[in-house]
């Protein structure tokens, strides 16, 4: 009996088993755009709520940081693209079925929704700064009249964004281990998480510190929850989620996961925050940074996993 050799092109490590087309660039947009979702959303939140005075770092200052970290998310979307001069495409349609066109949109709105917020607040970082042209101080005159709907049009879509950094890889029903719905709340919920650190590094308000430090263990515990519940829907899935799933639970990724991601991201950042609510002296940089670094982590654990991940043939 004569064997026949099959040639197949799957083979290629750039196509199958593992799908690594996806680098660096991609987990770093995800972070950053989180983020700058987090802070939006919790700016928008609190000066809706009449809070603004009580939480000024949140509101006024640390918004400050969305614009650049939005920018340099867009940045690293930019040198991901193969066929970077054909980028404005994105925006000569929209279509519904596609996250990418609602991710690009999206972030067409409130990136200069992040910019405008910004403008407004220019003296809180520049006390002497002033407008020297007529039509920019009528233009501030009028977003400040409606900046209640600025507002709520910034919480709106921070988060879509928040949720979209999740929904971006869910939809990719070829990689099971991106294939669940959790995504989007778990990435919104990390955002968040790190847009409360990015307020404990820049705040000095002791009372305003504690408020956040009390939604980053909120956060934290949301996150937690999400993550397990993600690991028993897989568990309980067919057997290419069960494989996926392994990878956190035994495999190339445990060690990673569960040491930069569980531990040094969410469960010491959470026993440092209530030990400063128990009025113990814990410097804020130490559980924000390892937040921040936890929120990263994340994303690159998730997005390089997910391109292992594959189904059975």
């Amino acid at each position: 009996m004569k064997e026949e050799i099959i040639v197949s092109g799957r083979m290629n490590p750039m196509v199958d088993p593992n799908l690594q087309i996806w680098h660096w660039q991609i987990p770093l947009y995800l972070f950053l755009g989180g983020m700058a979702a987090g802070i939006l959303c919790i700016a928008a939140v609190y000066f809706i709520r009449g809070r603004e005075n009580d939480y000024r770092t949140a509101v006024r200052l640390t918004p400050f940081l969305a614009p650049v970290l939005l920018v340099l998310g867009l940045l690293a979307l930019f040198f991901d693209l193969r066929h970077k001069l054909y980028f404005w495409q994105l925006y000569t349609n929209i279509r519904l079925q596609s996250p990418m066109s609602w991710g690009a949109w999206t972030l067409m709105v409130i990136t200069p929704v992040s910019f405008i917020w910004c403008a407004l607040h220019m003296q809180d970082l520049f006390p002497n700064w002033d407008w020297k042209y007529k039509w920019l101080k009528a233009l501030e005159s009028f977003f400040n009249k409606y900046k209640k709907t600025l507002a709520w049009i910034m919480l709106i879509y921070g988060i879509i964004l928040g949720i979209y950094t999740g929904i971006l890889l869910s939809a990719f029903n070829a990689r099971p281990l991106w294939n669940t719905s959790i995504l989007g709340p778990l990435f919104l919920a990390s955002g968040i998480s790190a847009g409360a650190a990015a307020t404990l590094l820049l705040s000095k308000n002791i009372e305003e510190r504690r408020q956040f430090a009390r939604i980053d263990l909120i956060m934290i515990g949301i996150e937690l929850f999400l993550i397990v519940h993600m690991f028993m829907g897989f568990l309980a899935s067919t057997q290419v989620q069960i494989d996926a799933v392994r990878m956190f639970l035994g495999g190339q990724y445990t060690a990673s996961f569960w040491v930069f991601v569980i531990f040094l991201g969410l469960l010491i950042p959470a026993l440092l925050e209530i030990m400063e609510l128990k009025k113990y002296h814990i410097p804020a940089i130490i559980p924000a940074v390892m937040v921040l670094f936890g929120s990263l982590m994340l994303r690159f654990i998730i997005v390089y996993a997910g391109q292992m991940s594959r189904w059975l043939y």
